[in-house]
C-alpha cells in the first residue's frame, strides 16, 4: 500500500514538473478545460437549485396542489372559496388543506405610500408548508373568518423598513388599502412561495365577500399535505368522490367538474426542467469539444516526447507505468481547471441569472454553488481528465522502442494522426449541433416579434395607480375618480391616448367567466363556452390601436345607467355568429344578463405569442368599467391599470404622471410601470433564456472548434517542413502548398459537417422540449443546416488558412535542413 502511494505522489510530482517545462501548453489545456468544466458547473447549479433541490419545507414530497379540472375545457382551474370550505371539511386525506389568493395593497402608513405584493392565506397556510414565524404568531382560525378581526403577517423586508426590526413592531397597525390591519407575526427572511416576493398576508375569509361567497368565482388556489402513507392517486379518488357529492348540491355550478393533484414541486418548476436538461445537454457537447481539444493537444505533444517514452522503456519502465504518468498528468491539468472552472462557474452563473426571469427561471432565489455543486465540479474534473487522457496515454504506451529512439534523433514526419483527425472531425460535429439548435432559436425569436398580437404594442405604457381610499369608498366615487384622473393623464403634453383597463394582453393575469349566445343558460355554468373579459374604458381601443372591424366602441355614454352593451372580437363572431352579423345581437354575459353587441375588434393574443397554450386563448369580451354593477366594482379595483400611447420614454413621461397622480391627494403609489414592448418580450421569455446560453455556448464552440483545426494544422506544418522543403525545391509554388494544408482542414470540416448533420437532426427531433420551444421552423428545417454548415466550412478555412500561408512562405533551404 506505502508502495502505490509513493508511486502515486512521484507521479504527481513529475506531471507538475513536466507541466511546469511546458508552461504555454499548460496554460492553453487549463484554459480550456476551465471553460468546458465552468459552463457545466453553472448550468448544474441552476439545475440543482430549481429542479433537484428539495423545496424549502418541511417534508415537501407530502405538499401537493389541489385544482378543479373542468371536463370541458380539458385542463386545471382555480377554485371558488365556497369549494374550498367544502373541500377542508369533508376531505380525509389530507393532514391538512390550505388556500390562497394573489392581493395587492396600498400601505398609506407608517410611512410613505408604497404599494405591496401580499397573498389572501387562510389561517392553515403557513402550517400546511410546516414554517413557523419568525416573531410573534401565525393567524388564527378566529381571524379568517368573515367580520374577524384584521390581522396580518409582514415580511422580514417590510419589517426592516418600517420598523427597523424591532419586536414591538407586533400589536402595530398598518393601512392597507384603507383598512387598519394589527400585524400579528414576522416571516422568516428567506421565507419565498412560488417565487412571490409578498410582504404581507392576510386572512382570506375577509377577502371581497361578492367574491367569497360566489361559488361562479375561481380565483382561490389550495395547497395540501397528504397524510403519511397516502399517494396521490388515493387522495385523487377521494377527492374526486367529494368534488361529485357537491356537484350533487350544486349542479347548476359545478357539474362537469373534478379535481387536479399533482405534486406541488412539480407545479411549481412547470416545463423548466426539460429547458434546463437541454441546457445541461448544450454544455455537455460544450466539454466534449474542449476535451477533444485538450486531447489534440496531448497528442501533439506526446509525439514530440517518442525520445523520452523511448528511453524511459530502454531504462526497465513498464508501458502501464508510461500510461499511469500520462493519466496523471492529464487527470492533474483537469483538476486544476475544474478548480479554475470554480470561478468561471460563479461568473457564468451571475450571467445566467441575469438572462434569466422569472417567467423564464423559477426559484431563482435557491440557486447556487453549494455542496452538491462542487461535489459534481470534482466528479467532472475526474472523470475528464481520464476521458482526454486515455486516448494519448494508451497511443503513446505502443511506442516501438527502436522506431522511438530513431525518430526522437531526427524528428518525425508526416501529417496529423487518425486520433488527431476523428478529434477534429468528433469537434466540428459537435459544434454543428450547438451552432444548429442556437440557429432554430434564434429564428424563433425572430418569428416571435414577427407575430402580430392584435395591437400596437409601439409606444405604449401601462401603469397602476393606488387611488386614496378617501375618495373610492364607493362604486360610484371609484368610477368618477378613475374618469378624472383618465382626463387629467390625457391632457399631459405628449400624451396622444390613455384609458384605464382591468386587463393587460401579455400579463400572463386572467378574467374569464362564462357566456352564452341564446335565452336558455347552459345545465352547468362549468360546460358553458368561456370568454377573457376586459373592463375597459371608452378610449382604451384606440389607445392600443385594436382594430375595429365593424360597429362601434364603447363611448363615455355607456354607463351604470344605460343599456349594457359590449364589443367582441373576431373569434367570437367567427364561432357563435358565424354567417351573420353580430352587431346588433345579443349575448348573456354571467353575473351581469343580456347585453348588446355594438361592435366587433380583431382578436387578441392574450397568453403566449407562440400559441402554446391555445386552450388559454380564448374569445375576447370588451365591456365599460363604467357599466361594472356597484358589487363588483371592489373586487376589480386592485387589477385597474392605465395604459397610455406616447412618443416620450418612460423616465420622461413617468414623472409627470405622478405629478398628475399625487395633485389628486396624498397616498396615491404609482407602480407596476411597464412598457407593451416590455410585455411582449417577457412573453418570448421561455424561448429567449435558453436561445441566449445556446448562443453563447454555440459561439464558445465554434471558437474552441477553430482553436482545434488552427492547431492540427499547425502541427501538421510542423511535422511536414521536410515535405514541404522537398515540395518547393522541386517546383511548387506557394499557391500549391497553400492549397495542400487547406484542402486538409477542408476535408476535416467536411467529415464533421456531414456527422454533425445526421446528429443534430436527429437529436433536435428526439428532445421534444427542444420542438416545444421552436416557433414558425421545423427541428429538421434544411436551410438552417446548410447556413450553419457553410459556416462551419468558412470558419473551418479561415483556422487553416493562418498555418497554411506561414508554411507557404518558407525558405526551401531553410525547410530541407530543418530538424
Amino acid at each position: 500500500m506505502t508502495s502505490r502511494l509513493d508511486d502515486s505522489l512521484r507521479d504527481i510530482r513529475y506531471a507538475a514538473r513536466s507541466l511546469r517545462n511546458t508552461p504555454g501548453f499548460a496554460i492553453a489545456a487549463i484554459l480550456t478545460l476551465a471553460l468546458g468544466i465552468g459552463a457545466n458547473t453553472a448550468i448544474f447549479s441552476v439545475l440543482e437549485g430549481v429542479v433537484l433541490a428539495p423545496l424549502p419545507y418541511r417534508q415537501p414530497d407530502r405538499l401537493v396542489m389541489v385544482l378543479l379540472y373542468n371536463r370541458s375545457l380539458k385542463y386545471p382551474t382555480d377554485l371558488s372559496y365556497p369549494d374550498f370550505i367544502d373541500w377542508q371539511r369533508d376531505s380525509h386525506s389530507f393532514e391538512q388543506i390550505a388556500a390562497y389568493t394573489s392581493q395587492g395593497f396600498d400601505l398609506t402608513s407608517p410611512g410613505s405610500p408604497e404599494h405591496l405584493n401580499g397573498l389572501e392565506i387562510s389561517a392553515s397556510f403557513l402550517s400546511t408548508l410546516g414554517t413557523k414565524v419568525a416573531l410573534g404568531r401565525d393567524l388564527s382560525t378566529e381571524e379568517d373568518r368573515t367580520n374577524g378581526m384584521p390581522a396580518a403577517l409582514i415580511s422580514d423586508r417590510l419589517w426592516q423598513d418600517r420598523f427597523a426590526r424591532s419586536p414591538a413592531a407586533l400589536g402595530k397597525a398598518v393601512t392597507l388599502s384603507g383598512v387598519s390591519y394589527t400585524i400579528v407575526g414576522v416571516l422568516p427572511a428567506d421565507f419565498r412561495f412560488e417565487d412571490r416576493q409578498a410582504d404581507v398576508y392576510t386572512p382570506v375569509a375577509q377577502g371581497d365577500s361578492a367574491q367569497r361567497n360566489d361559488r361562479t368565482i375561481h380565483n382561490i388556489v389550495s395547497i395540501a399535505r397528504l397524510k403519511p402513507g397516502v399517494t396521490i392517486e388515493q387522495a385523487h379518488a377521494e377527492m374526486n368522490a367529494v368534488q361529485e357529492h357537491i356537484a350533487q348540491l350544486n349542479p347548476t355550478t359545478e357539474k362537469g367538474q373534478e379535481t387536479f393533484i399533482a405534486p406541488l414541486k412539480q407545479i411549481l418548476v412547470g416545463d423548466t426542467s426539460g429547458t434546463l436538461l437541454l441546457l445541461l445537454g448544450a454544455v455537455g457537447l460544450l466539454l466534449l469539444i474542449a476535451c477533444a481539444n485538450v486531447a489534440n493537444l496531448l497528442l501533439a505533444r506526446s509525439a514530440g516526447r517518442t525520445r523520452e517514452f523511448a528511453l524511459r522503456l530502454a531504462l526497465g519502465a513498464s508501458r502501464l507505468q508510461i500510461v499511469r504518468q500520462l493519466i496523471t498528468e492529464s487527470v492533474l491539468l483537469s483538476l486544476i481547471g475544474g478548480a479554475l472552472g470554480l470561478a468561471v462557474a460563479q461568473w457564468g452563473l451571475k450571467a445566467v441569472l441575469a438572462v434569466a426571469t422569472p417567467g423564464s427561471l423559477p426559484r431563482i432565489d435557491t440557486i447556487g454553488v453549494n455542496g452538491l455543486v462542487l461535489l459534481f465540479a470534482f466528479c467532472i474534473s475526474l472523470a475528464v481528465g481520464i476521458l482526454f487522457g486515455l486516448m494519448p496515454a494508451l497511443k503513446s504506451a505502443k511506442t516501438d522502442l527502436q522506431q522511438g529512439l530513431k525518430d526522437g534523433a531526427r524528428g518525425s514526419t508526416g501529417g496529423p494522426h487518425r486520433a488527431q483527425r476523428t478529434l477534429v472531425i468528433l469537434q466540428v460535429a459537435l459544434a454543428l449541433v450547438l451552432l444548429s439548435a442556437a440557429s432554430l432559436l434564434f429564428q424563433t425569436i425572430h418569428n416571435l416579434w414577427n407575430v402580430n398580437p392584435g395591437f400596437n404594442a409601439q409606444r405604449v405604457i401601462t401603469f397602476q395607480v393606488g387611488l386614496s381610499p378617501s375618495i373610492i369608498q364607493t362604486a360610484s366615487g371609484t368610477r368618477v375618480a378613475y374618469q378624472q384622473l383618465v382626463d387629467r393623464i390625457a391632457q399631459i403634453p405628449g400624451v396622444e391616448a390613455a384609458d384605464v383597463t382591468a386587463l393587460v394582453p401579455l400579463s400572463q393575469m386572467d378574467n374569464s367567466g362564462p357566456f352564452w349566445v341564446g335565452p336558455e343558460p347552459p345545465l352547468s355554468l362549468a360546460e358553458a363556452p368561456r370568454a377573457i373579459y376586459y373592463w375597459i374604458g371608452p378610449d382604451y381601443l384606440k389607445t392600443l390601436q385594436i382594430p375595429l372591424l365593424r360597429g362601434r366602441s364603447l363611448t363615455r355614454e355607456d354607463t351604470i345607467n344605460s343599456q349594457p352593451v359590449v364589443v367582441i372580437d373576431s373569434n367570437l363572431a367567427q364561432t357563435y355568429f358565424s354567417g351573420k352579423d353580430p352587431v346588433g345581437q345579443s349575448l348573456t354575459v354571467h353575473q351581469w344578463g343580456p347585453v348588446r353587441i355594438v361592435g366587433v375588434v380583431g382578436h387578441v393574443t392574450h397568453y403566449r405569442l407562440d400559441g402554446s397554450v391555445p386552450e388559454y386563448e380564448k374569445p375576447q369580451i370588451y365591456a365599460s368599467f363604467y357599466q361594472l354593477k356597484d358589487k363588483w366594482v371592489p373586487a376589480f379595483r386592485g387589477d385597474i391599470s392605465l395604459a397610455i400611447r406616447t412618443p416620450l420614454d418612460t423616465a420622461t413621461i413617468i414623472p409627470a404622471i405622478r405629478n398628475v397622480v399625487y395633485g389628486a391627494g396624498s397616498g396615491q403609489p404609482v407602480y407596476n410601470i411597464r412598457t407593451m414592448h416590455e410585455l411582449v418580450s417577457d412573453s418570448m421569455a421561455r424561448q429567449r433564456f435558453p436561445m441566449i446560453l445556446l448562443v453563447a455556448f454555440a459561439a464558445l464552440a465554434l471558437l474552441l472548434v477553430s482553436l482545434g483545426i488552427y492547431g492540427v494544422i499547425s502541427y501538421s506544418m510542423t511535422q511536414r517542413i521536410q515535405e514541404i522543403g522537398i515540395r518547393m525545391a522541386l517546383g511548387a509554388v506557394k499557391r500549391d502548398v497553400l492549397h495542400m494544408l487547406l484542402s486538409q482542414g477542408l476535408k476535416l470540416a467536411l467529415a464533421g459537417v456531414a456527422v454533425g448533420t445526421i446528429v443534430a437532426a436527429i437529436l433536435t427531433r428526439a428532445f421534444s422540449s427542444f420542438s416545444q420551444l421552436l416557433y414558425g421552423v421545423r427541428p429538421s428545417d434544411p436551410l438552417t443546416f446548410m447556413s450553419v454548415s457553410l459556416f462551419l466550412i468558412v470558419a473551418a478555412l479561415l483556422a487553416c488558412y493562418i498555418p497554411a500561408r506561414r508554411a507557404s512562405r518558407l525558405d526551401p533551404m531553410a525547410a530541407l535542413r530543418h530538424e
